[in-house]
């Protein structure tokens, strides 16, 4: 005879539709003699932590309520970054992958292409050429540069040969860049020029270094170090003909080997590194890409920091689907330019940037005219009321109104996907409008591999951040002091926390930070404080910490703003206040 548990899952199994999850928002049916073992709330399924207690406090994805998700389903023999390139230069050989308007001389052109099987050429000549140096397996490879093309080969090149790799970024400073080196005891530093010349300024206090590569270097500019301080410095040219002449066998990665130290910016002290698991980035991507397909006929534009997950992870998605990704100039100010030379169809951005469109078109209209105002008004609120209604809008507003808005992002965007901080209804309702495609928001952090939650494709209700990835679990807990509970009505509220394979292993050095966040039965506790909206959506609603997250993804401390206004002598008191949606 079953078990009471083997029949509690039994009578969940009742629930789930046979018919395609993708085709339908509504993933359970109703089952009346099974409804005390399982609730339905449309994107989400509640179930019990522990069957002993009764306590009905844990939600999953409605697309994958008895399993959480670790592998990708059509490709479950991927089980690390190195297997899933390996499948992606496989199948997608012939097609573009990393594009780039730079020329050697340093002009702009237009987009310059390498295939997937081209990348994958030099990402063995690059793991080979860090062997060649004497970098042995599992040491830890710094990356110190934005985005571009070699960022993602010599990330693919640590997968590959079971290196480490950790990225540095110039907005730590080069205080806390020095402290991640020593930190991670980094063995060899990728960097361009400019984060060359500030790497010297400290190489004598970063020990561990012994090679350091310069991309976008040219051979006879590299500087000669003495041998003294034990550090060689080569172009990124030189390391591919040298991995080229001396080409070594992978090392592969097992699942629960580290691929990433991940350092968050830090608050109040010194980085934290988050130690990210190959199977980490696999379980997360794996389980979000239910919510977000991309295909070998998108175009990506990269320009989200790579050292921040959120880049991190999209990148995984898009080898795995065979996307192409063209990377920006570098810099911001010229990134709608390369939006028009690139033609993405994929977007994935920061509420600041999306703020910032929603602005330059608002105050475009208010000065454009009466007439142009009127019409632009009553095309967008006919259209508003399509998109909420289910319905397509008439063909005749895009063509007199939105068709030259879309243009501004080259035409073709189909996607367009929010996170790192809250975006506000009203903008992406704006959105959605504007450019005729979808528009989704997620919730995500270092420490679970990026996605927690993320809204579905057929939603069109706003101001939340959807329902769980596939490959976690959530559940609130309560925090009295500030009166959140489970038990609230109209929405239960409280601290979210997650578990699942996406929980990173940890912080890197640091046990005592590690237990803070992680409890004893697996959950990560994230420190925002949500609700289950209407339909299992989750909303974030506050912080449980006094720390604020800032609309490009960094975590700052109030206290910290305060006292440097207060060393001002025209200053007597001063308060930092942080509005959720102000811009």
């Amino acid at each position: 005879m079953d078990s009471k548990a083997e029949r509690r899952l039994k009578a969940i199994q009742g629930h789930l539709l046979l018919n395609s999850i993708i085709e339908s928002t509504s993933q359970l049916q109703t089952n009346e003699t099974s409804g005390e073992f399982v609730h339905g709330q449309g994107y989400s399924v509640v179930l019990p932590e522990k069957l002993q207690t009764g306590k009905w406090n844990v939600y999953r994805s409605a697309r994958s309520p008895l399993k959480l998700v670790s592998r990708f389903p059509d490709h479950p023999e991927i089980g690390t970054l190195h297997d899933n390139f390996v499948h992606a230069v496989e199948t997608f050989q012939d097609h573009k992958y990393l594009g780039t308007r730079i020329r050697v001389d340093g002009t702009v052109g237009e987009y310059k292409w390498m295939t997937y099987g081209e990348a994958g050429t030099a990402r063995t000549s690059v793991g080979s050429g860090l062997l060649y140096h004497g970098i042995p397996k599992g040491a830890s490879i710094g990356l110190y540069f934005i985005n571009r093309p070699e960022w993602i080969i010599v990330d693919h090149a640590c997968s590959a040969y079971s290196f480490i790799s950790v990225p540095l970024y110039d907005t730590l400073g080069p205080d806390a860049s020095k402290f991640i080196v020593n930190h991670a005891v980094i063995q060899a530093i990728f960097c361009v020029p400019q984060t060359l010349n500030t790497m010297l300024t400290f190489l004598s206090e970063i020990p561990s270094v012994r090679l350091i590569v310069v991309v976008g270097g040219l051979d006879e500019h590299m500087p000669s170090l003495p041998s003294s301080t034990g550090v060689e410095v080569i172009s990124y040219s030189k390391l591919l003909r040298q991995g080229r002449s001396n080409l070594q066998a992978f090392c592969p990665p097992q699942p629960e080997d580290v691929a990433t130290i991940c350092y968050t910016s830090g608050t109040t002290g010194t980085p934290k590194g988050a130690v990210l698991t190959h199977g980490n980035f696999i379980a997360n991507v794996a389980g979000s890409s239910n919510a977000v397909r991309f295909f070998p006929s998108d175009v990506y534009i990269s320009y989200l920091p790579l050292a921040h997950i959120y880049e991190r992870a999209n990148q995984v998605l898009v080898a795995y689907s065979g996307t192409a990704v063209g990377f920006y100039q570098g810099d911001n100010l010229k990134l709608m330019d390369d939006m028009a030379a690139l033609r993405p169809t994929i977007f994935c951005s920061v509420p600041r940037l999306y703020n910032r469109i929603y602005a330059g078109i608002t105050n475009a209209v208010k000065t454009s005219g009466g007439l142009r105002e009127r019409l632009f008004n009553a095309a967008y609120n006919s259209k508003k009321q399509a998109i909420l209604n289910g319905k397509k809008s008439s063909p005749m507003w895009d063509r007199l109104v939105f068709n030259k808005i879309k243009e501004k992002l080259g035409g073709r965007v189909r996607y367009m996907v929010s996170g790192a901080s809250p975006l506000s209804s009203d903008v992406m309702d704006f959105l959605r409008v504007c450019f005729g495609c979808v528009v989704l928001e997620g919730y995500g952090m270092t420490e679970t591999s990026c996605v927690i939650s993320s809204m579905d494709e057929g939603d069109m209700v706003s101001g939340h951040v959807g329902s769980p990835n596939p490959a976690c679990e959530i559940k609130l807990v309560d925090v009295p002091e500030m009166n959140y509970t489970f038990e609230d009505k109209p929405y239960p509220r409280g601290e979210i926390c997650v578990r699942g394979p996406i929980i990173f292993r940890g912080y890197f050095k640091d046990e005592v930070q590690t237990r803070e966040v992680l409890d004893e039965d697996g959950w990560l506790h994230t420190g925002d404080i949500g609700l289950w909206f209407t339909g299992g959506r989750l909303k974030i609603i506050d912080r449980k910490k006094n720390i604020f997250k800032l609309a490009q993804g960094e975590y700052i401390a109030p206290e910290k703003v305060e006292n440097v206004y207060a060393k001002c002598k025209f200053v007597l008191q001063v308060f930092v206040y942080g509005k959720e949606l102000m811009f």
